[in-house]
């Protein structure tokens, strides 16, 4: 009777140990629909790595817009989608995007790191986590096509349009406007050209401006410093005198 107790035993507990290893060699998706349910903590399988795509992506903005959204029901908050500044993703049952973005807060931009779990198979997507991201900077070497892989470091020419080159050209004409005795408001016609160049914790612009004073056009070469925090210096200030 007591040996086969135990041969029952440990039959039984050979098929569980068998059932449990085909439980976890099963494809995720599968393992997905048998186990998993939309509010179960996710499995880390895989280490975080930069996202295949671009960080300004559509795919990846639209992440982002999700991210913000679902935070702002959650807290009843009333942020405002900026930017990606970097992502990254993770294998899990399907891909967690840790996603570091910049939102509007009561008029101040503000950094945040945010998760969003994706299982596109089952048409499920959910926000992990959204915190505040004191420390994470503003700028990474891959911003604005800096310092990409295979480039040097140094300057290298940007787009004039990017949101970021505005501001800073922006933040520039409120300053030459506070430098100068005139009345009448200096307003940004055109940025000519830009650089950027991003170091440590900072990223330094250098712009050529168009700008505009009532009927009179000039031209201003600036540099102006964005800080971690967000906030920008007018490094350096000059107007040029060549012809328009």
């Amino acid at each position: 009777m007591r040996k086969t107790s135990s041969s029952i035993i440990t039959t039984s507990l050979c098929f569980f140990f068998f059932f449990f290893l085909l439980f976890f060699t099963l494809p995720s998706s599968l393992a997905d629909c048998l186990h998993y349910d939309h509010h179960a903590p996710m499995a880390t399988l895989g280490g975080v790595h930069d996202s295949q795509g671009s960080q300004n992506s559509g795919e990846i903005e639209a992440l982002a817009r999700f991210a913000v959204d679902e935070h702002n029901k959650k807290q009843n908050a009333l942020l405002e989608f900026a930017r990606v500044v970097r992502a990254r993703e993770q294998v899990v049952a399907g891909t967690l995007h840790h996603l570091t973005l910049e939102a509007i807060d009561a008029g101040e931009k503000k950094i945040y790191e945010a998760k969003v779990w994706v299982k596109p198979w089952m048409n499920f997507k959910e926000l992990q986590e959204f915190k505040p991201a004191d420390d994470a900077p503003l700028f990474t070497n891959a911003d604005l096509g800096v310092k990409k892989d295979g480039h040097k470091p140094g300057w290298q020419s940007v787009p004039t349009h990017d949101p970021q080159v505005q501001d800073a050209a922006n933040h520039a004409i409120k300053t030459i406007q506070q430098r100068s005795n005139s009345l009448v408001p200096y307003e940004l016609h055109e940025v000519a050209d830009a650089k950027a160049e991003v170091i440590d914790d900072f990223a330094k612009f250098n712009m050529l401006l168009k700008v505009k004073r009532g009927n009179k056009e000039e031209k201003f070469k600036v540099e102006v410093h964005k800080n971690n925090q967000g906030g920008f210096h007018v490094n350096q200030m000059e107007q040029d005198h060549s012809e328009l």
